[in-house]
C-alpha cells in the first residue's frame, strides 16, 4: 500500500565506502615505492609503477567524481585536490600525486565516519505496516493485500502482529502497543468498541476490528503522506568547509598560475597547489564534529544529523509544543467537583473503569487516583473514543462520557463553573452532568529562565509556542514562561503549515516530543526531539536529548557554539599556514613532494587543535546567568 522511500538527491559529494579503500591502496604504495627506491636501490622509473597503480585505482575514480561534479556545477574545496592529481600525472610527479589521493581520500572517509548512514524516517516508518490483512468473511479468515481492505470489513489482528488499517474492536480483549504514536512507554487496553489505529502493535490475544478506513486514508498513511512532503522539502545546507572553500580555491589557484608564469615552471604551478590542498577544511572540520559528536553523546544528546551543529547557530526563530517540552508532561488532578448528588468515590469507580482504555493524555491520572482513592473497578461492557468527541462506554449499567465541555449540550454547558487555566474534563453519568475534573500539566522549573535565556544568549530573535491543547490553557502557559507568540489547538498538519511559513523568513529550530511533532521535526532546519520512547520522532528529528531537560538544549547549543569556534580555528589557522607555504613553493623553495610534506605538518597542527573539541569545558550551560 505504501510506496518504497524515495531516496533524497545526491548531493555534491556522497562518499564514505569507497575512500577508506583508496586510502589504504595510496599508504601501501607509497610504503611499497619507498622500500623498493630506497632499500632495495630500484631506480625511481622502476619503481614507479606502484604508485602509477594507487593514481589509475585510486586517483581515477576520485578525479572522474569531482569531474563529474563540476560540469554539474558543484564543487567545493576539495577541488585543488583534483586538479593537484591530473597535474602531477602530466608533469610526472607521481609521488606528489598519490599523497595528494591520500590526504583527498583520507579526509573524506573520515569525514563519512563522522556523518554516518542515519537510517530514514520514511523506512522507519514503512516498515511497521503489513503487506496484507486477514479479512474475516463467512467465517471464514483469507488474507488480502492491504489496498484491498475496505470500510466495514471485519479484520483479525493476530497476537504479535500489527494493525493494518484504522479500526474499532468488534471482539476479543487485549492491549496494544501504541507507544509509536503516543510516545508513552506502556500498552492500551483493548475491549469492544475501542479504536485502533493502525501501525498499534497487538498484544498476547487476538482481536477483531472492524475497518473504519481504507488503509490509503488511515491516520497511519497520512503520517507517512506529511513525513514524505517534509523530507523532500527539507533545505540542504552548505557544509563550513565549502562555505571557506569557496574564496580560498580561486585564491590558491591565482596563485600557482602566478607563480608558472613569473618563473615558466610548471612543476610550481604542481608545488603551490600541493601545498595549498586544504585539509584542514577537509579532515580538521571533521574531526572537530566528531569530538563534538562524542561530547554531546557523553551529555544525552544525540547528534543524529551532524549538519545540525552547524546550521543551529544561524536559526532566529524557535518553535516549542508545549506537553512534555516546557511542561513535564504528567498532568495531575487538581480538583474534582461533583454534581447531582454524586460521590467522589463513585464517580472514580466508573471514570476510572473506563478510562482503562483511553489513550488520552488525561487518562493515566485519572486512573492513578482512582487507584490512590481504592475505588472499585467494573469491567465496561461498551468502549469507544471518537476523535475529539471524548470517551464513552457502559460501566455497571450506566453511560459514562468524559468529554470536553465544548462537546456538551447547552443545557448542561449552563451548569458548568467558569472555565480556569489548565486542562479539564466534563464527566457525564445516564446524560446528566456529573463532574468537572481539572488538571495541572507542572511547568518545568527552568522552562521560564530557559526562554529568557535564549534571546539574551543564542541569537534567537523569535519564540513561538505551539500546541494542540485549548487555548486557555496554552495561554495560561505561556503567560507564565514569557511566550506571547501562541498557536492552539493545532494539528500536525497544521504544526507543518506553521513551521513551513515560519522557515520561510528565517531558519528554524522546532523542540518536541511525541509522533505528533514527528513532521515539524523534520520540516524544520533543526529538529530536537526529547526522549527515546516514540523511534518515529527520533528518527524525525536531527537531534534527541535522552534526558527530557531543557539544560541539554541549552547544552546542544553551547557544543555547536564551541564547534564553529575550534573548527574555524583549525581550518582558517590551517588555510593561514597554507597560504606561507604556498608563498615558498611559487618562490621555488619547495617541492611537490616537500610541499606534501609541509601540508602533512599543518595537517596535524589543525586536527590536533580540532581534537580539543572531544574535551568538556568548565561548563556547558549558563541558563542561571539569564
Amino acid at each position: 500500500m505504501f510506496d518504497e522511500p524515495k531516496p533524497r538527491s545526491r548531493p555534491a559529494r556522497v562518499w564514505g565506502a569507497k575512500e577508506l579503500p583508496i586510502a589504504v591502496l595510496a599508504i601501501v604504495s607509497i610504503t611499497v615505492y619507498l622500500v623498493l627506491r630506497y632499500a632495495a636501490g630500484y631506480e625511481q622509473g622502476e619503481a614507479r609503477w606502484v604508485l602509477d597503480i594507487a593514481l589509475i585505482l585510486g586517483g581515477g575514480p576520485l578525479v572522474i567524481d569531482l569531474g563529474w561534479n563540476l560540469v554539474r556545477g558543484r564543487f567545493g574545496s576539495d577541488l585543488l585536490a583534483g586538479i593537484s592529481i591530473v597535474t602531477a600525472l602530466l608533469l610526472d610527479e607521481h609521488l606528489a600525486g598519490v599523497l595528494v589521493v591520500l590526504m583527498l581520500s583520507g579526509g573524506e572517509a573520515l569525514e563519512a565516519w563522522a556523518v554516518g548512514n542515519a537510517s530514514s524516517a520514511l523506512r522507519a516508518l514503512a516498515a511497521r505496516v503489513p503487506s496484507a490483512a486477514h479479512i474475516k468473511r463467512d467465517g471464514r479468515i483469507e488474507d488480502v493485500p492491504i489496498g484491498e481492505v475496505l470500510v466495514g470489513d471485519l479484520i483479525v489482528v493476530m497476537p504479535h502482529e500489527v494493525a493494518p488499517v484504522d479500526g474499532i474492536v468488534v471482539e476479543g480483549r487485549g492491549s496494544m502497543d501504541e507507544s509509536f504514536l503516543t510516545g508513552e512507554p506502556y500498552t492500551m487496553s483493548k475491549a469492544p468498541g475501542a479504536d485502533v489505529i493502525s501501525g498499534a502493535v497487538n498484544g498476547e490475544h487476538a482481536l477483531t476490528i472492524e475497518a473504519t478506513r481504507p488503509a490509503a486514508d488511515s491516520r497511519y498513511a497520512r503520517i507517512m503522506k506529511v513525513m514524505r512532503e517534509t523530507e523532500q522539502r527539507k533545505p540542504r545546507m552548505r557544509r563550513m568547509g565549502d562555505t571557506l572553500g569557496a574564496w580560498y580555491t580561486p585564491l590558491a589557484v591565482s596563485i600557482a598560475l602566478a607563480a608558472w608564469l613569473v618563473s615558466g615552471d610548471p612543476v610550481r604551478f604542481l608545488a603551490v597547489l600541493v601545498v595549498a590542498t586544504p585539509c584542514p577544511l577537509l579532515i580538521a572540520i571533521p574531526t572537530a564534529i566528531i569530538g563534538a559528536i562524542s561530547l554531546a553523546a557523553k551529555r544525552g544528546i544525540i547528534i543524529k544529523d551532524p549538519s545540525t551543529l552547524e546550521t543551529i547557530d544561524t536559526c532566529r526563530t524557535i518553535i516549542f509544543d508545549k506537553t512534555g517540552t516546557l511542561t513535564y508532561g504528567r498532568p495531575s488532578i487538581t480538583e474534582i467537583v461533583v454534581f447531582n448528588g454524586m460521590t467522589r468515590e463513585r464517580l472514580l469507580s466508573l471514570v476510572g473503569s473506563l478510562e482503562r482504555y483511553s489513550k488520552h493524555p488525561l487518562a493515566e491520572a485519572l486512573v492513578a487516583e482512582a487507584n490512590r482513592s481504592g475505588a472499585g473497578r467494573f469491567e465496561p461492557a461498551e468502549v469507544s473514543e471518537r476523535p475529539g468527541q471524548g470517551l464513552r462506554g457502559v460501566v455497571d449499567g450506566r453511560e459514562v462520557r468524559v468529554t470536553g465541555r465544548g462537546k456538551v449540550a447547552d443545557a448542561v454547558r449552563a451548569r458548568l463553573p467558569e472555565a480556569q487555566g489548565g486542562l479539564e474534563c466534563v464527566v457525564l453519568v445516564g446524560g446528566e452532568l456529573a463532574a468537572v475534573v481539572r488538571f495541572r500539566d507542572e511547568l518545568r522549573k527552568d522552562s521560564a529562565a530557559f526562554i529568557r535565556h535564549l534571546t539574551k544568549r543564542h541569537h534567537f530573535k523569535k519564540v513561538m509556542l505551539v500546541s494542540g491543547d485549548r487555548e486557555v490553557e496554552v495561554r495560561a502557559l505561556a503567560a507564565k514562561v514569557g511566550i506571547t507568540d501562541i498557536h492552539a489547538g493545532k494539528q500536525p498538519e497544521e504544526k507543518v503549515a506553521i513551521v513551513r511559513a515560519e522557515s520561510e523568513k528565517a531558519r528554524t529550530c522546532f523542540v518536541g516530543d511525541g509522533i505528533n511533532d514527528a513532521p515539524a521535526l523534520a520540516l524544520a532546519t533543526v529538529g530536537i526531539a526529547f526522549g527515546k520512547a516514540s523511534d518515529i520522532t527520533t528518527e524525525a528529528a536531527g537531534v534527541v536529548v535522552m534526558d527530557n531537560a531543557l539544560e541539554k538544549v541549552d547544552e546542544f547549543l553551547h557544543i555547536s557554539a564551541r564547534l564553529r569556534k575550534i573548527a574555524l580555528q583549525s581550518a582558517v589557522g590551517g588555510m593561514a599556514l597554507s597560504v606561507v607555504g604556498m608563498g615558498f613553493a611559487a618562490a621555488g623553495y619547495l617541492s611537490p613532494v616537500a610541499g606534501a610534506i609541509t601540508q602533512e605538518l599543518i595537517d596535524v597542527l589543525a586536527v590536533a587543535n580540532a581534537l580539543r573539541m572531544s574535551f568538556r569545558p568548565k561548563s556547558l550551560t549558563d541558563i542561571d546567568g539569564a
